[in-house]
């Protein structure tokens, strides 16, 4: 019987596609040139579609009569009647240049240009029009589609046998595109949460791809992916506008609507802003479309395209299109993100009603101006009953209002304001099991042909890899990912290795091979290690994204000093219970005398057999450690305290007649025991040290929240100063502790944009010894200080010239660091400078201790030195002054990648 039904099912799969109804046809110019993502609308529904790169375009729709409505930017719009049977029914349609008529303004001097009053109208209506959907639900389709064109010589000389490899497994090919296809039931409501579920998605690389930084991005919004909007509060800063003419179209309700041509100007083109065309709707002034283009920091050009179609009188974004283009370290790509709205449910906000008329007060004031007492308290759909005409200033004084009083009404239901936005994802498990005829019923865009080709090599590899893999079974492929080999072999030896020992546990093996390192203390070492990692608890809140709720991690790490001809290492044990770890540690180990690493061990090794200059001071230390850190109330808050039993010795070079690779004139290794200007010696003899370390930090401002498939997660973008309060204790007479004394200190940090791809950061700390009766050099303050040509690390809080523990001090001290980075101020001012990509700064460090004498250091600095090669490096300049003295000029090349550490 099941059989029968079976094979039933498998003769009617032909029959049930071919019942289908639905449209399908070519847009074109009158030229015969193929529109591709032309707009595709069935009037007085929601449905929708847009042509592929072709022209063609297809669309599921029940029998009936319709009519369908065409759009293409820059192009008339057009209508057309059309009866659908069973089955399929073809409709083209040829667009005409749209033509425009300008407005009749005398075009005097001085005379504003008729766009500006037009702009600001819609930068006064840009969060009305937001604050109109109440909520609503979709169904999207997403392609997009990445082509590597080209690749350096080099890399395919180098990589051409792994090039090979990667086109027989994954489907990569230069020149040939990568896919990826995914169709969403989305919802909303406000003010802030997103629901999605992937009922579908195929790929053909066989990997799920995440959607763009441009993904629900509203042009409403102030920026969109750190650019700034036309319709941003803050544009005419940014931007200047041009009318460029007015034409009509048929609207919603079959009255035809008035739709402005404003081109968007940028006063300074480069990243963070737009150029490009924007379309503003009469009267309602709500985008009716655009076409706009931006290069970000690496030199890529994205243009973007939306076309908005009238949903229940709202003029929503349905039809998307992003294109990319451009290089990064020698690697040529192009690619386009398109993405297909069709909405099933959408509630408007009753008291956003479009009919309300917005005065530009510039040109003409309002026949009613209300004052901020007015407005105060008032209920925004009372005021908008007792009068039509607003002002763009009321206007945006009663949305605000509107916004305030929601906000307040939320506390009041006992929400969670903080959060900013609430987002969900789910994957349905059949997603990437579709088959192509339920693919042919979903998709909102055809394929094109190459992109037809792409997915049957896809598949056929697929095949091919299921048929080569004996004793499986060939019903379906196989989309998991290949798990690791449990096995051990030589190649993990060799370069490490993670096991998979079950769903909640993994075995961690780190190489010695791929840490050597060599120091003048220990010479030559390898370090390997070896941890175990077991979640006790899993909150799998979604097929991607499981939140561990308890976490063991116990393992070791062993370090061969072949120099010393000695072992050292330690071990470690810790626990994770949400937002609190408890770790104990232990063993002997070699540490720098500043904890925060101011060299890397990688960086010492190389200036250390290259260049002769051994910069990394070390000492011993035989030690037990617990650590506990915690982030409560709601992770505003970071505590972090720590106890230990130290016995700390102090270290020698292991040989005195050490050689470098290069032996170079006037330089020779340095002795182990760093210079300092309030020692006569920084040497010590062998003490126990029992320490106890407190911190805590916080933001001193609101800290605003994302939520993400149920995990609340602080955002990165926090602006607000960010607090650090330290104490530690030096413990006397307690189980045979040498040390003596108390150490305060605090630091305020800050970072803040000062315009487009501007940003201001400083850093301020102070502190001294309460009681410094027994201070060893290991406890003094350090500083993140430097004497190589190349600068690492933290580019706001790192010195550029100051030696490394030459004013470490056990007594007081005051720190300032400025950092202002400019995208436009001397040779950036060019415009070619900026799309290139290169950034200037400028940059102070103060240091005031006992023996510092006022040290100061002014640099200015250039990044992004090699563009689209290695744009993370710069190149900086800096004048180095004692008392308000100079006392000279050094150069670095700096980079923020800390390598090594």
């Amino acid at each position: 019987m099941k059989s029968i039904l079976l094979i039933t099912f498998i003769i009617s799969l032909p029959l049930l596609a071919n019942a289908q109804s639905g449209l399908r046809g070519v847009v074109r110019n009158k030229q015969g040139e193929a529109l591709p993502y032309a707009a595709i609308v069935v009037k007085g529904t929601s449905a929708g579609t847009i042509t592929n790169a072709e022209g063609r375009y297809e669309i599921a729709l029940a029998p009936g009569q319709y009519t369908i409505v065409f759009q293409y930017l820059g192009f008339q719009t057009i209508q057309k009647p059309i009866e659908i049977n069973t089955g399929y029914a073809t409709l083209d349609a040829t667009l005409e240049e749209q033509a425009y008529r300008l407005e009749e303004v005398q075009a005097k001097a001085g005379n504003e240009d008729p766009a500006y009053t037009i702009m600001r109208r819609a930068i006064a209506k840009s969060r009305f029009h937001q604050l109109q959907v109440q909520r609503f639900k979709a169904r999207v389709y997403t392609k997009s589609s990445i082509t590597v064109t080209d690749l350096p010589n080099l890399a395919e000389m180098a990589f051409r046998k792994q090039l090979k490899e990667a086109e027989k497994e994954a489907n990569f090919k230069v020149g040939v595109p990568m896919l990826n296809e995914t169709v969403s039931e989305v919802s909303f409501s406000q003010p802030n949460t997103y629901r999605q579920k992937i009922i579908a998605n195929r790929n053909s690389q066989g990997d799920f791809l995440s959607p763009s930084q441009f993904y629900n991005a509203s042009f409403y919004n102030p920026t969109i992916a750190n650019t700034v909007s036309p319709l941003s509060p803050k544009a005419f800063a940014y931007y200047k506008f041009e009318y460029k003419g007015t034409f009509r179209e048929p609207g919603p309700d079959g009255k035809e609507v008035e739709i402005s041509k404003i081109q968007v100007i940028p006063r300074q083109y480069g990243e963070g802003v737009f150029r490009g065309t924007i379309f503003i709707l009469e009267n309602t002034w709500a985008i009716h479309s655009l076409q706009l283009e931006t290069v970000n920091n690496i030199g890529v050009t994205f243009s973007v395209r939306h076309v908005c179609s009238p949903i229940k009188g709202v003029w929503m974004p349905t039809n998307q299109r992003y294109n990319g283009k451009g290089s990064y370290l020698g690697v040529k790509a192009e690619g386009y993100y398109i993405r297909n709205l069709t909405f099933s449910e959408f509630v408007v906000n009753p008291a956003f009603v479009e009919d309300i008329e917005v005065v530009d007060e510039k040109k003409a004031p309002p026949t009613t101006t209300l004052s901020r007492g007015d407005i105060k308290g008032k209920q925004f759909d009372d005021l908008v009953k007792k009068q039509k005409e607003f002002s763009t200033k009321n206007l945006k004084q009663l949305v605000k209002e509107y916004e305030k009083q929601e906000k307040q009404a939320r506390k009041n239901r006992k929400e969670d304001v903080t959060v900013v936005r609430d987002d969900s994802l789910v994957v349905d498990t059949l997603a990437r099991r579709r088959s192509n005829t339920f693919w042919d019923s979903l998709r909102s865009v055809p394929l094109t042909s190459a992109e037809i080709k792409s997915y049957r090599k896809a598949d056929s590899l697929g095949l091919t890899r299921e048929i080569k893999a004996p004793g499986t079974d060939t019903t379906r492929k196989d989309t998991t990912k290949k798990k690791a080999p449990k096995t051990f072999t030589l190649g993990h030896l060799i370069g490490g290795n993670t096991w998979r020992l079950s769903k909640r546990s993994s075995l961690i093996y780190t190489s010695p091979i791929t840490r050597l390192e060599y120091n003048t203390v220990e010479g030559y070492t390898a370090e390997g290690a070896l941890n175990l990692r077991y979640r006790a608890k899993v909150d799998s809140v979604s097929r991607y994204r499981q939140i561990p709720l308890g976490e063991w991690n116990i393992g070791g790490t062993g370090r061969y000093q072949f120099g010393r001809e000695k072992f050292v290492g330690y071990g470690e044990a810790s626990y994770l219970h949400k937002n609190t770890r408890i770790g104990v540690s232990g063993g002997r180990y070699v540490y720098q005398f500043n904890p925060d690493n101011p060299i890397s061990p990688f960086l010492n090794s190389l200036t250390t057999l290259l260049f002769e200059q051994n910069f990394a001071k070390l000492y011993q230390k035989d030690f037990l450690n617990m650590t506990v850190t915690a982030t409560p109330f709601k992770e505003r808050v970071r505590l972090t305290g720590s106890l230990e039993y130290a016995q700390r010795s102090e270290l020698a070079n292991y040989r005195e007649d050490l050689k470098p690779w290069i032996n170079w004139r006037n330089r020779t290794f340095t002795p182990n025991r760093p210079d300092n200007a309030e020692l006569a010696s920084t040497g010590f003899q062998t003490h126990n040290a029992l320490l106890l370390n407190l911190t805590a930090s916080a933001r001193l401002g609101a800290t605003e929240y994302t939520i993400r498939n149920g995990r609340r997660v602080a955002r990165r973008d926090n602006e607000s100063p960010l607090l650090t309060v330290n104490y530690r204790k030096g413990i006397a007479d307690l189980a045979g502790s040498d040390v003596d004394y108390d150490f305060l200190q605090a630091s305020i940090s800050h970072s803040f944009e000062t315009g487009i791809r501007s940003r201001l950061s400083y850093q301020l700390s102070a502190g001294a010894f309460l009681n410094d009766r027994q201070v060893y050099f290991p406890d003094f303050k350090h500083f993140a200080g430097n004497q190589f040509f190349l600068q690492q690390g933290d580019v706001v809080s790192s010195y550029r010239l100051l030696p490394y523990y030459q004013y470490s001090t056990g007594k007081r001290f005051a720190e300032g660091h400025v950092l202002a980075e400019f995208r436009k101020l001397f040779i950036t001012q060019l415009t070619l400078v900026r799309l290139i990509g290169l950034k200037e700064n400028l940059f102070v460090h103060y240091l005031a201790t006992p023996a510092s004498k006022n040290y100061t250091e002014i640099g200015y600095g250039l990044d992004g030195i090699i563009p689209q090669v290695f744009p993370f490096f710069r190149v900086e300049v800096i004048s180095q002054w004692q008392d308000a003295t100079y006392q000279g000029l050094g150069f670095r090349i700096g980079t923020t990648l800390k390598f090594g550490r």
